[in-house]
């Protein structure tokens, strides 16, 4: 997706809807480690796709070059998050960071906050950053005591969105590291800041119907779509589930997606 359509994109799913209202279909984000796995992933209707070394880490960062061959081989149109790896809140670290996987290609840079001392420089740090249109989301990882009031310091930074995460994924999905009220919570909050919300963390498709009702813009995968755990290879049969899943759960009834055709 171009950088200009994010926001209008998205827009419709950062809403929070009184309980009766039909669920919002969250976009689907797919964390894949290189080029193949982009097409594979898209292919099987993955909206967002996520640059991500599983092997480096809760946020392993992928390599610039590879960033750069994904943004490639999916062309404009497709919406490309990355992280920059999980890195401690130094302020000037981080920021260069950023930049450059913006310079990349892009559209979405993903900051992962694995404790809050520090926090607030690496925010202020970000906000002077140059980014080239790129948009900015910051990653709480559920199981390392995160901190929502920080919420407030990224919306006024001019944050995009948040998302939740596990750091230690070894403890479970997300939904067993967090209640249903301390997810809610994080979603509603973000809501009510106009920041767009993500959920992810060793999600399963058992977790997906619970994860619809909190209405998060985003809901993100890696392990559920691969053989062998994270770190093994994007399957597209397991793309396909997931993508068929949310579906599902989204309109109450399962729909067999029509497969991107991939150039």
């Amino acid at each position: 997706m171009k950088r200009q359509g994010l926001n209008s994109r998205l827009r419709d799913t950062n809403q929070v809807k009184p309980t009766c209202a039909p669920l919002i279909r969250p976009q689907f984000l797919a964390s894949v480690k290189n080029a193949f796995e982009a097409r594979i992933a898209l292919a099987g209707g993955a909206d967002i796709l996520d640059c991500k070394d599983p092997s480096l880490g809760a946020l392993g960062a992928v390599s610039l070059p590879a960033i750069r061959e994904i943004v490639a081989a999916v062309g404009a149109d497709i919406t490309i998050s990355a992280t920059i790896g999980d890195l401690p809140n130094e302020p000037e670290r981080v920021a260069k960071a950023a930049e450059a996987v913006a310079a990349a290609g892009a559209h979405i840079v993903k900051w992962g906050i694995f404790e809050t001392e520090g926090a607030d420089q690496v925010i202020d740090a970000l906000k002077g950053a140059d980014l080239r249109g790129a948009k900015l989301v910051a990653v709480q990882m559920a199981d390392r005591n995160p901190d929502f009031s920080l919420l407030i310091r990224l919306a006024a930074a001019g944050f995009f969105g948040v998302m939740l995460d596990t750091a230690d994924k070894s403890r479970g999905s997300l939904t067993q590291v967090l209640s249903a009220a301390e997810i809610n919570s994080f979603v509603t909050r973000a809501h009510q800041l106009g920041l767009i919300s993500g959920l992810a963390g060793s999600l399963r498709i058992v977790d997906i119907e619970s994860l619809l009702s909190y209405r998060p813009g985003v809901i993100g995968f890696r392990g559920a779509l691969c053989t062998g755990g994270r770190t093994g290879e994007l399957s597209r049969a397991n793309v396909e589930r997931v993508a068929n899943a949310i579906d599902a759960a989204a309109h109450g009834t399962l729909i067999s997606r029509p497969s991107r055709i991939i150039a």
